[in-house]
C-alpha cells in the first residue's frame, strides 16, 4: 500500500462523538510500553504522528488518524501499567470496550505484543476477551530489532501455543520493528486486503 497522506483527526473518550463510521477503521492496542506509537509512526514514515513517551500510558484517548483519505487508524490507550489512578484505569477499560464492541465500521483490531517477552497473562486475557466478543483481530509482535530473529520466533511460537488453550485457530501474526520497519509493509498489505472487502455499515434508526 502506498501511503499518500496520514493526518490526525481527533481525540475522544466518547463513542458517540467519534467520526462518522463511513470508511473502514483499524484499531491498534497493546500493553503499555509495547511500542505502539513508534510502530504507528513507522507504518506511515511520519515521525511524531502518534505521540511517543518513555513513560507507559502516554495514550489516554481514542485517537483517530485518517490515512489516504479513505480509512482510519485508531490509536487506543495501552492496557496494563499506566501510571494513573485506579478510577482512570477503570474508566479507560469501560470506554475502550464500548468502542471495540459498538464501532460499526471497525474492521480489525491489531493487538501488539512485545516480542522480547514470554507470553504475558494480560495479553492472553485480552485476546481471549476479543474472541469471546467475536471481534476479528491480528497479532503484531513488536521490537524485533532488540533481539535475534530466532528469539523472536521462539516467543511468537510460545504465545501462539498459549492461545491454543482457548482458540481452535490462531489469528495471523506479524513480526515488526519500528526501528528497521520490519513487517510494516505486511501490516499495511493486510489492511489493504481488508479494505477491498469493506461495505458501509447499516445504521439502524
Amino acid at each position: 500500500m502506498l501511503i499518500k497522506s496520514a493526518e490526525f483527526v481527533c481525540s475522544n473518550t466518547q463513542v458517540g462523538k467519534l467520526p462518522a463510521p463511513s470508511i473502514p477503521e483499524y484499531a491498534f492496542i497493546g500493553r503499555s510500553n509495547v511500542g505502539k506509537s513508534s510502530l504507528i509512526n513507522a507504518l506511515f514514515s511520519k515521525k511524531g504522528l502518534a505521540k511517543t513517551s518513555q513513560k507507559p500510558g502516554k495514550t489516554q484517548l481514542i485517537n483517530h488518524f485518517i490515512i489516504n483519505d479513505n480509512w482510519y487508524l485508531v490509536d487506543l490507550p495501552g492496557y496494563g501499567f499506566a501510571q494513573t489512578s485506579k478510577k482512570n484505569r477503570a474508566d479507560w477499560v469501560k470506554f475502550i470496550r464500548q468502542y471495540l464492541t459498538r464501532r460499526e465500521n471497525l474492521q480489525c483490531i491489531f493487538v501488539l505484543i512485545d516480542s522480547r517477552l514470554e507470553p504475558q497473562k494480560i495479553d492472553l486475557e485480552f485476546c481471549c476477551w476479543l474472541g469471546e466478543q467475536g471481534l476479528p483481530f491480528l497479532l503484531v509482535f513488536t521490537k524485533a530489532d532488540k533481539q535475534s530473529g530466532v528469539k523472536s520466533e521462539q516467543h511468537v511460537a510460545k504465545f501462539r501455543r498459549a492461545l491454543l488453550t482457548w482458540f481452535e485457530e490462531i489469528p495471523r501474526h506479524f513480526i515488526t520493528s519500528a526501528e528497521t520497519k520490519l513487517g510494516t509493509d505486511e501490516v499495511l498489505a493486510a489492511i489493504n486486503e481488508i479494505n477491498g472487502n469493506f461495505e458501509l455499515p447499516v445504521i439502524s434508526e
